[in-house]
């Protein structure tokens, strides 16, 4: 049986880790979990915030996920949109979903991000 998602994973271009690495840390505040040295071998990285995994894959065709994307629940919603914007992340508020704040954004390299908060 299910018992819970262990993590999302998302495609990104070879060679943009320290790219992704700068956003994921310094922009979202997750940090880098190693990978095995067989993944690791691969290219990409892996980031945990909390039970929060995502999962950056390099893949030579790449092309960013433009509609899908992780749903990231968020607590102070308002405070954590103002930490993207100043650091240089684009914010897209979206009032569409009912019992909820929620917001858009994309990394580096064009992944769909959203970020939500129950009210």
């Amino acid at each position: 049986m299910l018992a819970a998602v262990d993590h999302v994973q998302l495609a990104a271009p070879i060679g943009s880790e320290d790219l992704l690495r700068t956003y994921y840390e310094g922009v979202l505040g997750m940090t880098e979990v190693p990978k095995p040295p067989v993944l690791a071998a691969r290219g990409g990285c892996w980031f945990a915030y909390g039970p929060v995994q995502l999962h950056l894959g390099v893949e030579e065709d790449f092309r960013p996920a433009r509609k899908a994307h992780p749903g990231l629940r968020v607590t102070d919603i308002e405070a954590y949109a103002r930490r993207l914007e100043e650091r240089g992340a684009k914010v897209v508020w979206d009032a569409d979903l009912p019992g909820h704040k929620r917001f858009y954004s994309e990394d580096p390299v064009g992944n769909r991000l959203e970020f939500l908060e129950p009210f």
